[in-house]
């Protein structure tokens, strides 16, 4: 391992908040690693641009709506709980608008979310907002889809369907980035496998609780949205309103 990936993982390791929990600060990541992630995310956020254009254009009402899921992961996601070793951990709240408005359509939220929270609040980075894109807003959107149609499949009751969609998401998101982190800096001395379970014992301590929690504010939201905008939600997804048979597009 050389000296600078070495140092690198001390420091990550030994304060995990440099590296922002989810968001990987700037600089952190090699060039190369920052590359691949974004040509990885650009790929998905143009598939994710092309359906969120074909939802908006179909149902122009629900712009408010699809406004007010990312001023919800916005904030859910700016606020930083302190964590281990001087670290923070973060709620994600990406799993509301997967639900509401298809897994791939997340991928614009992300990109404007990290993009604002990397030049106001200095969280996250421009060159590491691909591999931070890539964690939050695809593998956190689509792993909430999916945990929802397994969920729903089992003939689970609504609430704990949505919970448990975000409960998934949130530890989905921590595991991606302790894997891209990992990775990143593996070598003949440092593993993948070791790098990662180092990662993970790490982000574990606060993350399960949180993602808890994050399950219930989302279940909560997701009944207002209910109560407020049916129409919107009836004309995006009106499976969301079924008992049996649910399905949920990514």
């Amino acid at each position: 391992m050389t000296k600078k990936k070495l140092a690198y993982l001390g420091i990550s390791l030994l304060f995990p908040g440099v590296a922002n929990s989810m968001h990987i600060a700037e600089g952190f990541l090699p060039v190369s690693w920052c590359m691949g992630w974004w040509i990885v995310y650009l790929a998905v956020l143009v598939a994710g641009f092309s359906r969120l254009k074909t939802t908006i254009e179909a149902h122009p009402n629900a712009k408010l709506l699809f406004a007010a899921v990312g001023a919800y992961v916005f904030i859910l996601s700016s606020l930083k709980l302190p964590s281990i070793a001087g670290s923070s951990s973060h709620l994600t709240g990406i799993a509301l608008g997967a639900l509401l408005f298809g897994a791939s359509s997340m991928s614009v939220i992300g990109l404007i979310v990290l993009l604002f929270q990397a030049l106001l609040l200095a969280h996250g980075g421009l060159t590491t907002l691909g591999a931070n894109g890539f964690s939050m807003a695809v593998c956190g959107a689509f792993s909430a889809v999916w945990a929802y149609r397994f969920l729903k499949g089992v003939k689970a009751p609504q609430w704990l369907a949505v919970g448990g969609a975000s409960f998934v998401s949130n530890l989905v998101i921590y595991s991606c980035t302790s894997a891209q982190l990992a990775a990143a800096f593996a070598d003949s001395t440092a593993t993948f496998g070791s790098n990662l379970i180092r990662f993970l014992s790490i982000f574990a301590v606060t993350q399960l609780p949180l993602a808890f929690i994050e399950a219930i504010f989302t279940v909560l939201a997701f009944r207002y949205i209910q109560r407020t905008s049916k129409a919107e939600i009836e004309q995006l997804n009106p499976n969301l309103y079924e008992t049996k048979n649910n399905h949920i597009s990514a």
